[in-house]
């Protein structure tokens, strides 16, 4: 994991890491920021720590990972093209979380219940293409107890035009019915690495 601290290093010192967010907060003093920079590096650590050893078992792709911290503010870049074989982060964008129903309050909610239009935090397999309401997108399969209703829900992965392909932190864009849902451009980033790949490609929400 060296390798990996280095690079987040070097994210944060060029403002291109997504918690470079951070450092814009109102009043946020520097241990507060390095605190959160730490607990944002520890994270994506972890998780992707977790996701090599499940691709590995369970056969998916096991090169590149989709990684989304649901922890991060949505107006900075929290979904990861991660690295597994290089330990490092190799692309970022912004991507929405659910509005819930009625949610009038800044505060996330997660739900895995059917028209919730909340996120659902766990795993999921990346599915077919195929082109819907909002062009190209792909079916997502949750593999959690935490997402199993992900298909039935229609969460999918796709792009819409509200979602900025630069930071707006600390300013929020806007929200999905529980999608993970990106800019055109990084939805065309990310078609790369799931079209090329023989295998499926393992995307995990966590928070």
């Amino acid at each position: 994991m060296a390798v990996l601290a280095v690079f987040i290093f070097a994210f944060f010192k060029n403002n291109r890491y997504p918690a470079a967010a951070i450092d814009r907060l109102s009043g946020a003093g520097d241990h507060t920021v390095t605190r959160m920079r730490n607990e944002a590096t520890a994270r994506l650590e972890r998780y992707a720590g977790d996701a090599k050893a499940y691709v590995l078992k369970h056969a998916f792709n096991n090169r590149y990972c989709f990684l989304i911290d649901m922890k991060m503010s949505s107006g900075s870049r929290r979904f990861f093209v991660y690295d597994l074989k290089n330990d490092s982060v190799v692309k970022s964008g912004l991507v929405t979380h659910g509005s819930g129903i009625n949610n009038l309050s800044d505060t996330m909610i997660f739900s895995n219940e059917l028209g919730g239009n909340c996120s659902s935090p766990g795993k999921y397999k990346i599915g077919k293409p195929y082109h819907g309401k909002f062009g190209l997108a792909y079916k997502l399969y949750g593999l959690d107890k935490t997402n199993s209703n992900a298909f039935n829900r229609f969460v999918v992965l796709h792009s819409h035009s509200c979602v900025p392909d630069n930071e707006v932190a600390p300013q929020q864009i806007c929200t999905s019915w529980g999608c993970p849902t990106v800019s055109p451009e990084f939805l065309n980033q990310l078609k790369t690495y799931i079209d090329r790949s023989d295998k499926p490609v393992l995307l995990w929400i966590f928070k």
